[in-house]
């Protein structure tokens, strides 16, 4: 309810009667749209307390509001403002009423270059291919029911232990620092533990600790289109080192080393973003003696790690000997979905003891809700189930869709199976424009939504990420069908 108490004020040295002072205060609300159709006003006993007058003035008030059409009294229920106003009605009075944040604003700031769009219409599309993300459908949405109404519960209770500043619940990091000591084989204490609204969240504070504007940072090329923007936005400047079938070429990194300092190394390790090659063991060892070597920081992005196809899966840098050189990064919400906003980073404890103080600054106390719902599930085992049934099921997809990739499309594209993950890097040859497949395949209901790299600087990749674990085989076998269809018109 608006606070009529400071919106009419009464001046009794006026000539006008008070009822006319609060039925013109009315209209005035009215016409400046903050009283629209419908509106409910207070109870006259209510208002007349508020603004410690008779009852009788506010009744006269009304009656005149009712009187002059501005407002109607529905029998045995309140007084409303009429959806069929007097000549001076909101609606045409609002058409010409300028809104106070209605033109641009009078005052410098950023206005920040686009990195991605903020918001994608939706025209019905029968299928849309994502960058990579989970089926949500799979949710085991009844322990997860009842783990968040546990967790709700004990909320309302009021008890509220072990919720940090830095960062949420205590209980969380406990549970998902036993998670990640066995599925990474990280050695850590809890106090290494860090846990974000999301991975972006965590990349975004441990480069805003590390990055100086004028430092030199190196990312792969092509590389995670977000993070790079995040690293130039922070004054970095930005070297790019080669991707082949066996991830980033550290020969070529080392050439990099020997001639600049380098503040900062960002990589993808794992199914990188966006190609989806894993490094290799060779690799790997390389990359380590360069780190030791010369003392860099790294941010190792393992974004979805816990889809892994093969037995034998690499493990992330982090787990190492790397003297703590390396911040490890990742994320629940590629396990859950979207609406799960988890991540966390680990590192030494003094460089997370400055992120705890960074966090304050744009979040305070994390999601206690959520982290206590999923740490329940790690505690009973229902997350690691759910991790084994969706692996299973986006390995057998992942088969489906590079079969019929390599059978509808191997003549238009270069593409290589990856080992893991939930996506496809599809690079089409050079006769085949990506930007216009892309226009075409929505004519026809297929939204392609995964990072396209097509345009400006990436256009000679010629590529996009094809999400698979979201679609069944139908939707699946629907898509390629048409882009198909739209490639061969080119």
């Amino acid at each position: 309810m608006l606070p009529y108490k400071n919106l009419i004020i009464i001046d009794k040295k006026d000539v006008l009667p008070v009822y006319r002072q609060i039925s013109q205060q009315f209209i005035t609300l009215i016409q400046e749209g903050k009283l629209p159709p419908g509106s409910v006003l207070p109870s006259t006993r209510n208002l007349a307390f508020d603004l410690q007058l008779h009852r009788k003035t506010i009744v006269a008030a009304y009656e005149t509001l009712v009187s002059e059409n501005w407002v109607d009294n529905l029998p045995r229920k309140s007084y409303t403002v009429s959806p069929n106003l007097p000549t001076v009605r909101p609606r045409s009075y609002n058409s010409k009423r300028v809104s106070p944040f209605a033109e641009a604003g009078n005052f410098d700031f950023d206005h920040y270059e686009l990195v991605m769009p903020l918001s994608r219409s939706s025209n019905n599309y029968r299928i849309e291919i994502n960058d990579g993300f989970p089926d949500i459908s799979l949710l085991p949405d009844q322990a997860i029911s009842k783990q968040f109404k546990k967790a709700l519960e004990f909320s309302a209770s009021g008890r509220h232990p072990g919720v940090n500043l830095d960062g949420g619940s205590s209980n969380f990091k406990t549970s998902l620092r036993s998670f990640l000591n066995r599925t990474r084989g990280i050695d850590m204490e809890e106090e290494n533990l860090f846990t974000t609204r999301g991975a972006q969240m965590a990349i975004y504070i441990a480069a805003s600790l590390i990055i100086k504007p004028g430092d030199k940072v190196v990312v792969s090329e092509p590389s995670y289109f977000i993070a790079e923007s995040l690293f130039e936005k922070l004054g970095a400047e930005l070297i790019r080192v080669p991707m082949d079938g066996d991830g980033m070429c550290t020969d070529r990194l080392e050439a990099i080393l020997k001639k600049n300092v380098i503040k900062m190394l960002y990589i993808i390790p794992h199914h990188h973003h966006p190609t989806t090659v894993t490094m290799s063991m060779k690799r790997r060892n390389h990359l380590m003696e360069l780190i030791t070597a010369y003392n860099f920081a790294v941010i190792e992005d393992d974004y979805d790690y816990d889809f892994q196809f093969k037995y034998d899966p690499y493990l992330p840098l982090a787990s190492g000997d790397h003297g703590g050189r390396i911040i490890y990064i990742g994320s629940l919400t590629k396990v859950l979905g979207f609406p799960f906003r988890l991540g966390y980073m680990i590192a030494t404890a003094d460089f997370l003891q400055a992120a705890a103080r960074m966090r304050t600054l744009i979040d305070l106390r994390g999601d206690f809700i959520m982290e206590e719902t999923i740490s329940g599930m790690i505690a009973n085992g229902d997350l690691t189930r759910h991790i084994q049934k969706t692996n299973k099921l986006y390995s057998q997809r992942c088969d489906f869709l590079s079969d019929l990739v390599s059978t509808e499309l191997g003549d238009m594209i270069d593409f290589t199976k990856p080992t893991g993950g939930m996506a496809l890097w599809l690079k089409w040859k050079p006769q085949y424009d990506l930007s216009k497949i892309i226009k075409k395949t929505e004519l026809k209901g297929v939204a392609i939504r995964g990072s396209a790299y097509c345009n400006g600087k990436d256009a000679h990749f010629n590529a996009f990420r094809f999400g698979f674990a979201s679609l069944n085989e139908e939707k699946l076998a629907e898509a390629v069908h048409i882009i198909k269809t739209s490639a061969q018109g080119l």
